[in-house]
């Protein structure tokens, strides 16, 4: 129902990980990794108070043009549909989705949202959570992912499997570059900086996503 709380989000969260073999809750979030998904996923997350005016116009349009699927939804929505609502869609169930997501922005915080994202948000190669993806692709932990590949790791949570960069080297660089675009777009870093990322060999091991315990 859109009148429930939200106060069962932690506990959702945790029990998404633990079907998943994650731990709940992972390590601290790497900051790179939280602006690479700011600014790709939601780049108005900070500066909303609460309601995503334009959230709610395009699942309004979305109803009066006949398209199922509105695009572009919040980091919030996207938290609410991996909680409350995994593998439902319909115009109900994407007001379902802003409803909740609004709840999830009067309840906690910033911080803890991106948190509750990052441990469950799929990765791709059964990879749930940004520890468990962090060492699955690159043999490290969310604090030694350097940008390209924090990069890579906010580009996946679309699409992680027409983006997966193990079986779709291509694609999985081109939806990199995109990220580190709207990390120069957003004023996070210069193009300078994107250029120096890009040229950068993507150290792709593609392991278990166990067994890391620190940065390389």
């Amino acid at each position: 129902m859109v009148g429930d709380g939200v106060n069962d989000a932690p506990a959702l969260a945790r029990a998404i990980d633990k079907a998943h073999h994650a731990a709940y809750p992972g390590p601290p979030m790497s900051a790179l990794f939280a602006e690479s998904l700011v600014a790709t996923e939601d780049h108005r997350f900070y500066s909303e108070p609460g309601v995503d005016i334009y959230a709610i116009a395009r699942v309004a349009a979305s109803q009066l043009t006949a398209h199922g699927d509105q695009g572009g939804a919040t980091l919030y929505q996207q938290l609410a549909k991996m909680l409350y609502t995994p593998g439902q869609g319909g115009f109900g169930v994407e007001v379902k989705q802003v409803m909740l997501g609004i709840k999830l922005d009067l309840t906690y915080s910033k911080a803890t949202v991106l948190r509750m994202y990052a441990d469950v948000a799929y990765f791709g190669h059964g990879y749930y959570g940004l520890a468990q993806a962090s060492c699955g692709y690159f043999r490290t932990t969310p604090a030694g992912l350097t940008l390209p590949e924090a990069a890579t790791l906010a580009g996946l949570v679309q699409g992680p499997s027409a983006d997966d960069p193990i079986a779709h080297y291509a694609r999985g660089r081109a939806r990199e570059a995109h990220v580190l675009g709207r990390l120069v777009a957003t004023g996070k870093i210069t193009q300078a900086q994107s250029t120096a990322a890009y040229a950068q060999r993507l150290p792709l091991v593609g392991g278990s996503g166990t067994g890391c315990t620190g940065p390389r």
